[in-house]
């Protein structure tokens, strides 16, 4: 787990299910991303921040907020729940 995501950690046992989660959402933002064929820049765009935010977010060093959360749900047409790593169903609910 990557050392600055300790603060948010405190107190928990290691490899926790927290832990798991957190890793899970960094990494499926950059699938998502990768396999929508898309650049940082262009997810940056649709979220109107700059790249090196959306970097940060990607890699963890930043917590995404939710409403950036919602935007790249609605945009990849997943939940979620699947971009926080609570479910591996990518479909949302009608």
């Amino acid at each position: 787990m990557p050392q600055y995501c300790s603060i948010f950690l405190f107190g928990m046992q290691q490899n926790s299910s927290i832990e798991v989660v957190m890793d899970m959402y960094f990494s499926r933002l950059e699938d998502l991303r990768i396999d929508a064929d898309k650049t940082q820049q262009e997810i940056a765009d649709v979220l109107n921040c700059k790249r090196e935010v959306y970097r940060r977010y990607e890699k963890g060093i930043y917590e995404i907020p939710v409403w950036a959360l919602i935007r790249l749900a609605e945009y990849y047409q997943v939940s979620t729940d699947y971009i926080l790593g609570l479910s591996d169903e990518k479909e949302q609910r009608k």
